[in-house]
């Protein structure tokens, strides 16, 4: 049985890779035995360091994904390093906090841009390899408000309802092709994007008295699941939105 979670001479691209969840699954990919192209716009050196230490390789690209343009030639740059792709993990993303009835158009865009727009057209840059092999492996990153609205971020809850249902579209089309994919949906992680809400004695207490668990994720909780997602244990699972949250939903 531990042959189904081998990842060994697999590739896999991991976006916004430089800290939080992104480092978190990517050093679990390179723990299973993956290859890993770290793609942020920030250099990824830690992640780098640790997915080195265990011997696999680790590429880094730099790349603002507020834009689809550089998806094509981090695509190629994955090819020509290591001849193809397996594994794709949509992780990047941002978030932005105001009242709906402040929320500027630009934020709208900027956040739909990275957060649902970018995860279609890599998802469909990468499938182009994979059909060609009839085999890969697509892990997008959804959130508790793909089920949920949230407060104060409209935009947010919107683009991660769209990821849940493109990874439901996508596998629709993509299944008999070879194609998995699937979405993990985080709960309140222990992140950059959560500082403020972690900070907040209010809010903080609020939301730890209704996880289950009795705490905070961290990024390391979800490198179990997307080395599953990646691996061929995985392989008859399909278009499913898969939440890793203490029990929050549960209540």
């Amino acid at each position: 049985m531990n042959n189904a979670f081998d990842l060994a001479g697999k590739t896999a691209i991991v976006t916004g890779s430089c800290k939080g969840l992104g480092r978190g699954m990517a050093v679990g990919l390179a723990g299973a035995g993956a290859d890993v192209v770290l793609v942020d716009r920030d250099e990824a050196t830690e992640t780098a360091k640790v997915i080195e230490s265990m011997g696999r390789k680790a590429l880094m690209i730099s790349a603002d994904l507020m834009s689809i343009e550089r998806i094509p030639s981090i695509v190629q740059d994955t090819v020509a390093a290591f001849g193809k792709i397996d594994i794709l993990i949509n992780n990047a993303g941002t978030i932005r906090r105001t009242p709906a009835i402040d929320f500027s158009e630009k934020d709208w865009d900027d956040i739909m841009a990275v957060n649902a727009k970018t995860v279609f057209f890599f998802s469909q840059a990468v499938a182009r390899d994979m059909v060609k092999r009839k085999y890969g492996k697509i892990i997008n990153i959804a959130s508790l408000l793909s089920f949920q609205g949230g407060i104060l971020v409209p935009s947010y809850a919107a683009s991660k309802g769209a990821v849940a249902q493109v990874t439901k579209a996508l596998a629709n089309e993509w299944a008999s092709l070879g194609i998995n994919i699937n979405a993990i949906a985080p709960g309140y992680m222990a992140t950059d994007n959560t500082k403020a809400l972690r900070e907040d004695p209010v809010r903080s207490k609020a939301i730890l008295d209704r996880i289950p668990a009795g705490r905070w994720g961290t990024p390391g909780d979800l490198a179990g699941v997307a080395v599953f997602l990646a691996s061929p244990a995985s392989d008859y699972v399909n278009g499913h939105v898969l939440v890793v949250d203490g029990g929050w939903l549960a209540r």
